[in-house]
């Protein structure tokens, strides 16, 4: 079996051929966490396939090597949930994946919280939900949104402020 080091750091690099590869093995074990992870019938085929096309467009904008396995799992974790989500007819997240950014689990903070990014301008709220709920990183924000770094830091800074103005209010 091919190493999966080498592989992800090839791929990171941008070799075709090696990422195919790496999605090829990887699969699998993709599927097996899809399956635990996702409630619907089809939606652990819908999220594999989903994890595997971001994954396929995203592989330059991971930070190790060593963390590929976390990454794709968080991935397909995300899929199932937005897909829930989405069938659920619900807008805010499953009770059992918080944003990051939650401290206490409390209900009316919650709601306050989700209210709270609810109000944000368009602009602002993109980036606070790409960060803090889905997790990107600051490069993948900057190209799913084609601004500078440096411009999803600012209206990242910006929409945590509206959000405690929010808050306190």
């Amino acid at each position: 079996m091919e190493n999966r080091y080498v592989l992800t750091n090839a791929a990171r690099q941008g070799d075709r051929h090696a990422l195919e590869r790496l999605l090829a093995i990887s699969q699998p074990d993709i599927r097996r966490y899809a399956q635990s992870q996702c409630t619907g019938a089809g939606d652990a085929d819908d999220a594999v396939q989903e994890t595997l096309w971001l994954v396929y467009q995203r592989i330059g904008a991971l930070r190790t090597v060593t963390s590929f396995s976390a990454w794709v799992f968080a991935i397909v974790r995300r899929e199932c949930h937005r897909m829930w989500r989405r069938m659920n007819g619900q807008t805010e997240l499953p009770p059992d994946d918080p944003p990051s950014f939650v401290y206490r689990p409390d209900p009316e903070l919650r709601q306050d919280l989700i209210a709270a990014i609810h109000s944000l301008p368009d602009k602002y709220r993109d980036v606070i939900v790409l960060r803090d709920i889905q997790e990107f990183s600051i490069g993948e924000i900057s190209v799913e949104l084609r601004l500078t770094r440096e411009a999803v830091k600012s209206r990242i800074h910006r929409a945590r402020l509206m959000i405690r103005e929010y808050l306190e209010d």
